[in-house]
């Protein structure tokens, strides 16, 4: 595809970068383009599919937030795991076996019998994303420099996110005219050619960090995110807040608190290093990430939900409804990465996520029986136009707010807090699932304007917290 591709021009001016030669700049991109797109087009495409999910495996509401939760908490807990597991083994052998687990699972998933079998089957896929995820960032890091990479992220960021809009619309076709469990196969060409491409032209950074692995630490944080989002389950859901929802997420807490403690005591030792937070920059950028994925994952949740459920659509015309998304993307992402390269990234992250809480206000006016280009339409350009303006620059932003020796955990670290953003949002939509009818757009509603103060707030962070610095040697 043409975004996937530099022209001559950007070729030459493509200089690889200090950690080792990168002879095939072009095909070292695309080969992280395509291990990333697994990770992004499965957590959007599933989307689509839950409806037919559930009618099929008698899922219930609550099933239906652990078929997505079951697959974002082990990305979640491991990212950090996985960006330091690069850092010392190497990012491109780690990057093939996360790629290899990613569709180990999709196979499983297609071949489910049942929905225990089916949170299995997600729980690997979510173990195969945490490692592929950061280590391909960061292999993207290192292989480019100065406002090359800045052009590299953008076009990373761009596919990663096309990849993720333009998923639902393949998949709702495949759903309705071969089963759900079609949407899983689609991993499997893009496993394939991520693996092939990646044992033919990257090659390993020299450095190694010998630091011993955060076990302790991917444990608890493991136990921590699947309680509390247990509890948040069962507490947004039609039981509420019984003392077995409030209890998890008591001891969730509590597993929290010991995590934290656990990477304290390891210093630079951890996978999650609280030393990062002393800086004002790092602290914006952790806030913005959490608020505004949190609210984009509601997002891509709950369209293709409600259309299909509230408004009749088919699989195809729900995911097709996401498709201004991608477009929007496609056509400035990658100039926003260049220019935050260049200028620095606090303006367009404060700007842009201001422009997508106006389009999540703009959903409130999707109701029963309102049209798809007067409803739905306006709100998903308005959210794509703010969007486009703040992930390319964020990336660029976190890349270029740590040492080289420390870029995949970083990446790691910024990939789990985008992903925990979706995983709470998941976890507290219950009432939208369980509702019907009238209840269900109001429900729908009340989801829009908490997703508009989360990314308000999300820009808000970026403009007091954040600095345009130079990056540190």
């Amino acid at each position: 595809m043409a975004w996937m591709t530099e022209t001559a021009g950007d070729v030459c001016a493509m200089r690889c970068a200090v950690a080792s030669p990168c002879a095939h700049p072009r095909l070292v991109l695309t080969t992280c383009i395509l291990a990333s797109s697994l990770a992004f087009v499965d957590g959007s495409v599933v989307n689509v599919g839950l409806p037919a999910i559930g009618n099929s495996l008698h899922a219930s509401a609550a099933d239906l937030q652990w078929v997505i939760n079951a697959y974002l908490l082990p990305l979640t807990a491991l990212l950090l795991l996985g960006g330091a597991l690069g850092d010392r083994f190497g990012r491109r052998g780690i990057l093939i076996f996360g790629v290899a687990l990613f569709g180990a699972g999709s196979i499983l998933c297609a071949l489910a019998a049942d929905l225990p079998l089916l949170l299995g089957a997600r729980g690997l896929q979510g173990a195969g994303a945490a490692l592929l995820l950061p280590n391909s960032l960061a292999i993207l890091g290192t292989a480019f420099s100065g406002e090359a990479r800045g052009r590299a992220i953008g076009t990373w960021s761009a596919a990663s996110s096309i990849s993720a809009a333009i998923a639902p619309a393949l998949g709702g076709w495949l759903i309705d005219a071969f089963g759900w469990r079609t949407i899983f196969l689609l991993n499997i060409p893009l496993a394939a050619g991520a693996i092939a491409l990646a044992i033919a032209f990257v090659r390993e950074a020299k450095h190694r960090d010998d630091a011993p692995l955060d076990w302790a630490g991917a444990l608890l944080a493991t136990g921590a995110l699947g309680l509390l989002t247990w509890g948040l389950t069962l507490g947004s859901g039609r039981a509420g807040w019984s003392p077995a929802a409030i209890g998890a997420v008591v001891l969730g807490a509590v597993l929290l608190g010991a995590y934290l403690w656990t990477e304290k005591r390891l210093g630079d030792r951890a996978m999650m290093p609280l030393t990062l937070f002393r800086s004002a920059n790092f602290i914006g950028l952790t806030a913005l990430t959490l608020l505004l994925y949190g609210a984009l994952g509601a997002l891509l949740l709950l369209i293709p939900y409600v259309l299909i459920q509230g408004e009749g659509f088919s699989g195809t015309a729900a995911g097709a409804a996401l498709l201004p998304f991608p477009v929007v993307l496609a056509l400035s992402a990658r100039t926003m990465g260049s220019l935050a390269g260049r200028s620095g990234s606090r303006l367009p992250l404060t700007l842009g996520p201001i422009i997508v809480a106006i389009g999540f206000l703009l959903l409130l006016r999707v109701g029963a029986g309102s049209s798809y280009w007067t409803g739905i339409l306006p709100a998903i350009l308005v959210i794509s136009i703010g969007m486009a303006g703040a992930v390319a620059p964020l990336t660029t932003a976190v890349l270029t707010s740590v040492d080289a020796r420390h870029e995949g955990s970083a990446s790691g670290l910024n990939s789990a807090v985008a992903r925990l953003g979706g995983l709470i949002a998941t976890a507290l939509l219950g009432g939208v699932f369980s509702a019907a009818g009238t209840a269900l757009f109001g429900a729908f509603h009340i989801v829009a304007i908490a997703c508009a103060i989360a990314a308000f707030i999300a820009g808000l962070a970026a403009f007091v917290g954040l600095r345009d610095r130079a990056k540190p040697a």
